[in-house]
């Protein structure tokens, strides 16, 4: 793909995906993107494309509960680590999974009901590119079918970092501290551009593209959508120390989902959300 950071791809190549949504954060993105996509979701045996699925987590659990999810992917190390999880759902399986661009699935038109694109509005720098994956995903869907679009926040690159600043134990404290990481911060806040070639300026994510909820609609209209609904996914939960253990505790886990809750479509801070996720119908 022209427009991803070459150490992005070879991130996913290395593995990178593996697990991250079973631990930290991810455990609270995970658990309330399938509240939402449980809300939404025709019944099964509804028709699922999982488009920059990484390595299935979600199409697995899709699968699991009677659907046909089809996986794609960029990444061929993501789409070889899907066979993994069938140990994990016995007697499911997906329909395909299958290595492609979001902005060219080979299926016919009309022939989803349902598409999960969680990852290449952020992978995709160009905007131009970013509006062509999303009419593929219009192509694709039947009338009436519904489009769960995730992006990152350009607030998700600052706020960590402020959250962790001089820490004992952590090196983020640097980062904040290098002009040349707040400049690049700057630049996303301004227009969500987050320009970092092969991660060479700051850790953590390479060259992408932010989205705040007010651009992720407008983007989603561009490619034919009007959008149902904008979610914060992750709320201000995400800020809470000592997450893993937070969220093996069911009384602590409960707490903290119904925060995220309660802060999920509140227009003001719903960019405190490191993750939004935009539910919108096919017309």
């Amino acid at each position: 793909m022209k427009t991803i950071d070459a150490t992005v791809l070879a991130g996913y190549n290395a593995g990178i995906e593996r697990d991250r949504l079973r631990s930290g954060i991810g455990l609270i993105e995970f658990e309330r993107t399938k509240e939402i996509l449980l809300d939404r979701l025709p019944a099964p045996p509804a028709v699922i494309y999982d488009i920059g699925g990484a390595y299935g987590e979600y199409a697995w659990w899709l699968a699991s509960l009677g659907y046909e999810v089809h996986l794609f992917d960029l990444s061929e190390t993501n789409i070889h680590m899907s066979a993994e999880l069938a140990a994990e759902y016995p007697g499911t399986h997906l329909a395909s999974a299958e290595v492609c661009d979001a902005r060219a699935i080979p299926r016919p038109d009309a022939s989803a009901d349902a598409i999960l694109l969680m990852g290449p509005l952020y992978s995709i720098t160009e905007y131009e590119e970013r509006i062509l994956a999303i009419r593929e995903s219009r192509r694709l869907l039947k009338d009436g079918g519904v489009l769960f679009a995730a992006a990152l926040t350009p607030y998700s690159v600052l706020i960590p970092r402020i959250a962790s600043y001089h820490v004992e134990g952590t090196n983020k404290c640097t980062q904040l501290d290098d002009p040349a990481v707040l400049a690049i911060i700057d630049r996303a806040l301004l227009d969500g551009c987050y320009i970092n070639p092969e991660k060479s300026i700051a850790s953590g994510i390479g060259s992408s593209h932010l989205h705040t909820a007010k651009a992720l609609r407008e983007e989603l209209a561009c490619g034919g959508f009007a959008t149902g609904s904008v979610h914060g996914v992750m709320g201000g939960a995400w800020l809470a120390p000592n997450l893993n253990e937070l969220m093996e505790n069911e009384s602590t886990r409960s707490l903290l989902m119904k925060t995220v809750r309660m802060l999920d479509q509140h227009e003001e801070i719903i960019g405190l959300s490191g993750h939004l996720l935009a539910v919108a119908n096919k017309a």
